[in-house]
């Protein structure tokens, strides 16, 4: 379980983020939905160690993470808008690469289990600098997914994938939910969201304004509905 208390972030002389308290159970997908300079982009940053919270706490698993925590970065698995990946190297060599920082058992099995669940098993050995936007997305998620993390903090994963890989995303992201991991998803995509998501909470003006379960119970119109209505703070 991840839990932030009264997280706050002030960047300059403007307060970006503003008192977030938030819970992501185990097991469970939650989905951080908001408008554009809501403040989504630093809060996961700040949630997954990439930037320090100005104030407020971190727990994991009721215990506080401090400051760039190596339990943290070993136990959370995040995919933001950079890759990390090596454009000289194969997808296999990336992986490879990774599972070694990770200490990963049996790598060479894992890696290439991973790039077959992401569909890039057949260009294991091919440097990915020749790539598409959709195949590098693809290879960031195997890259995620190599250490087992019990935590996913996923920033805008669908974007720039087709609809195949998007499937093949949500099956894993599905899985990984039933095996008990737990998944934040930053997303505006409203089609993955309801699709994906057991509750779902807004962020307007660097705060949580409301949290809404949704389990598949919730239809498209409602979701919406209920969206707009607390992002004009009706």
């Amino acid at each position: 379980m991840l839990e932030l208390r009264n997280m706050t972030k002030t960047l300059g002389d403007k307060l970006v983020l503003r008192n977030i308290t938030l819970t992501l159970e185990k097991g469970e997908i939650l989905a951080v939905i908001g408008p554009n300079g809501a403040g989504k982009s630093t809060f996961f940053k700040c949630t997954v160690g990439l930037l320090q919270p100005t104030s407020g706490e971190i727990y994991l698993n009721g215990k506080l993470v401090k400051k760039n925590s190596a339990e943290m970065k070993q136990r959370i698995g995040f995919l933001g808008h950079e890759s990390f990946l090596y454009n000289n190297l194969s997808p296999l060599e990336n992986l490879k690469f990774y599972g070694k920082l990770y200490k990963v058992k049996d790598l060479e099995t894992k890696a290439n289990e991973l790039l077959k669940e992401v569909g890039l098993y057949l260009f294991r050995d091919i440097p990915i600098r020749s790539f598409s936007r959709g195949m590098m997305q693809r290879l960031a998620i195997a890259r995620v997914l190599l250490p087992d993390p019990e935590i996913l903090m996923l920033d805008e994963p669908h974007t720039g994938l087709d609809q195949e890989a998007v499937a093949l995303l949500n099956t894993i992201i599905l899985k990984k939910r039933e095996s008990g991991t737990s998944i934040l998803i930053i997303s505006h995509d409203f089609e993955q969201v309801q699709a994906l998501a057991d509750r779902a909470a807004v962020l307007r003006k660097g705060k949580i304004v409301s949290a809404k379960r949704l389990g598949g119970e919730v239809s498209m119109a409602e979701l919406k509905q209920w969206y707009e209505a607390e992002v004009k703070g009706t």
